[in-house]
């Protein structure tokens, strides 16, 4: 469980809603479902950032500006204040969150198509953009939500108090939640460096060079250990504060190993980690040895100079399917799959050595569900009775998992759980920007700490472990893009330039400006100009684990591993769309597109690879229309497999009303 610390220094504002918005709709129903299946065992990573910031909403300490308007009396908004809240009232999944609710969905058709909202659709607009993000147990039984439910559409500003009342019930409920099953030894309760910090690069920026030797680091380097164990420390102490035990694991935030991280680590106290299968891999080819396959089915122990740490590595295919395979399936057929392909990892482990597979299966516990039905809530009730009423299958904690035998892990590869290196936060050159200018503020706190006051440097340290935070680099450079791109970047110079003032010094001037030099997603409108055709030998392609504008919604979420589709490509001519979609030989392509016009209806085409003309009558739509397309491969069953956008969500596409310049979109 992880979101990036939105908490804005100055004020204590948070400038993006999505801890509360997780919060009312994942937080508390996730360890609730874990409850309900007494048979069923699961590891929870709390991120200890993330649990102060839901408890700050929980007691009011802190506020976002949707919050904040979405609680106004509709008619004193002015009008730049109702055209942010219009912009910015959709963030939510439209085929399981948006469209299931006409009056939401209707709204959606007004904003999309840049159309007026009068009073009531505002006022409608301020209770939908948080009803529609309730936990769906709870809009199940509440009878307060049920009514909001029911009555759709012209609701009052009473509605919007008694659905507020609802959120913070519901804020106030989760971290007790997690401490009565953390106490009933069903759950294990693990977490991370406090502010999520990349922890191998706090010890030593160089270790970028294990998986990219001779990649430009920050000059100078940056290399402070001693801010990893200040990271772990922190968060054993609030973990412990918060859940009444410390946390016997860890998972190194993005699964971010190095021998000097595992030495802090051990140095804590931590009995395990995990990481990704792909560590394993490069760790034994550092010692000259190959990796059978049922290695990553085994638990590890890596030696330190503070003690064994135990390691789980995670399996690729099956954490990835439930991220972001069968959220299109039936609950009962996915669950089919997933425990089809557990009883194959446990015959060949059986048939290899005897011994049974411990089988890591680790995710993002937060921003999956909203592509599921029903909030996934009918798949992980399906697959916890499933696994915990099948007699060859026993779920464990991480804990549990480690405590029995193990096999030693000689050397330890220095990367994540994403390409199993750092590139994504350190590997461009905004990155290295931001490193640097963090490594300047740390120099100069070192420097003069002897020097402040005790509140001045605990104000000055606490800044910048917050800059620490691996979500900063997330979002700088071209790998990950998203439309708050932007406000990352402030977040990350305001913590400095707050550690800056801490110490009494005015702020490098380079503080006040953007890092940021790479394009931003402004909207999600892709705009196509005439005679701009991808061709055969166009050298661009999809990326799958990019972020480009199609990206938007997706980019907080990462895939490992090989993708269906591998180019997608869009232009236009005078008659109409034009595509270029490659994929492997074993899925089948179809284009859905839905035109922006009212009375327009979806139309779904079955397309070959590489070159696709599609007219825009058979879209809908005419020249100068606005309409939503997706891609989607499925395969031999007719399952999703995967989808550009890879969120699923269709993107709008602006046709051209009339000759313009050429120029080819690529995804």
């Amino acid at each position: 469980m992880h979101q990036p610390y939105y908490l804005d220094p100055e004020t204590g504002e948070s400038v993006l809603p999505w801890v509360r918005l997780h919060a009312l709709k994942d937080y508390w129903g996730m360890v609730a479902l874990v409850d309900e299946c007494p048979g069923m065992r699961a590891t929870f990573n709390l991120v200890p950032s993330l649990v102060e910031q839901v408890e700050a909403y929980a007691h009011e300490r802190t506020w976002d500006r949707q919050l904040v308007l979405g609680l106004r009396e509709a008619a004193t908004l002015d009008r730049a204040e109702a055209e942010w809240f219009i912009r910015e009232g959709f963030h939510a999944h439209p085929p399981t969150m948006v469209d299931p609710y006409p009056r939401y969905a209707e709204l959606s058709r007004l904003q999309a198509g840049e159309r007026p909202f009068d009073l009531a659709a505002l006022r409608d607009l301020q209770v939908w953009q948080k009803l529609a993000w309730v936990d769906p147990d709870i809009a199940a039984t509440d009878a307060r939500v049920q009514r909001l439910r029911a009555k759709g559409r012209d609701f009052d500003e009473h509605d919007k108090l008694t659905l507020r009342a609802v959120e913070l019930e519901v804020l106030r409920r989760i971290v007790p939640a997690y401490r009565r099953a953390a106490a009933r030894g069903q759950v294990e309760l693990s977490c991370s460096p406090y502010f999520h910090p990349i922890l191998p690069l706090l010890c030593d920026s160089a270790a970028h060079h294990d998986a990219h030797p001779g990649a430009p680091l920050p000059e100078p380097p940056f290399a402070w250990p001693v801010d990893a164990d200040a990271q772990l420390a922190r968060a054993i102490h609030a973990h412990t504060a918060w859940f009444g035990q410390p946390p016997r694991g860890v998972w190194p935030s993005e699964g971010s190993v190095s021998p000097a991280a595992a030495d802090a680590i051990a140095r804590a106290g931590f009995h395990w980690m995990a990481t990704d299968e792909d560590i394993l891999k490069r760790s034994r080819a550092l010692a000259g040895q190959a990796t059978p396959d049922v290695l990553k089915f085994r638990a590890h122990a890596f030696a330190t100079a503070h003690g064994d740490v135990r390691m789980l590595f995670r399996d690729h295919g099956l954490s990835d399917a439930i991220g972001f395979v069968y959220q299109s399936w039936p609950a009962d057929a996915a669950v089919d799959d997933f425990v089809g392909k557990l009883h194959a990892i446990g015959a060949h482990c059986a048939a290899v050595d005897g011994r049974p597979a411990i089988v890591p299966i680790i995710l993002d516990g937060e921003n999956a569900w909203e592509h599921y039905a029903g909030g996934g809530r009918p798949f992980l009730r399906a697959l916890y009775r499933r696994l915990a009423g099948t007699a060859d299958i026993e779920p464990v904690t991480m804990q549990e998992a480690t405590s029995g035998e193990v096999t030693p892990l000689t050397r330890l590869f220095a990367g994540s759980w994403i390409h199993a290196d750092f590139g994504i936060w350190i590997g461009h050159a905004d990155d290295r920007r931001a490193w640097v200018q963090l490594g300047q503020a740390r120099t100069r706190f070192e420097a003069h700490r002897a020097r402040l006051t005790a509140e001045a440097a605990a104000e000055a340290l606490d800044a910048l472990q917050a800059a620490e935070g691996s979500d900063w680099f997330w979002w700088y450079g071209d790998d990950h893009s998203s439309a708050h791109d932007r406000d990352f970047d402030a977040l990350f110079r305001r913590h400095l330039r707050r550690a800056w003032r801490a110490m009494g010094v005015e702020p490098p001037e380079e503080l006040h400006r953007t890092n940021i030099t790479t394009a931003v997603a402004g909207d999600d409108i892709l705009r196509l100009r005439l005679n701009a055709e991808p061709t055969a030998d166009t050298s661009s392609y999809f990326d799958r684990i990019g972020a480009s504008a199609l990206e938007r919604s997706a980019g907080s979420m990462h895939r490992v591993g090989r993708s269906a589709i591998t180019r997608c490509d869009a232009g236009a001519t005078a008659d109409g769309l034009v595509l270029w979609v490659e994929a492997d030989a074993g899925v089948s392509l179809t284009v859905e597109a839905v035109s922006l016009e009212p009375a327009a209806v979806p139309v779904t085409h079955e397309i070959p690879r590489g070159r696709v003309d599609i007219p825009w009558a058979a879209l809908g739509a005419g020249p100068g229309a606005v309409v939503r397309i997706r891609i989607v491969a499925r395969d031999g069953a007719r399952r999703v497999v995967e989808t550009v956008p890879a969120d699923g969500l269709a993107r709008r596409v602006e046709l051209p009303a009339q000759a313009t310049s050429a120029a080819v979109w690529t995804a």
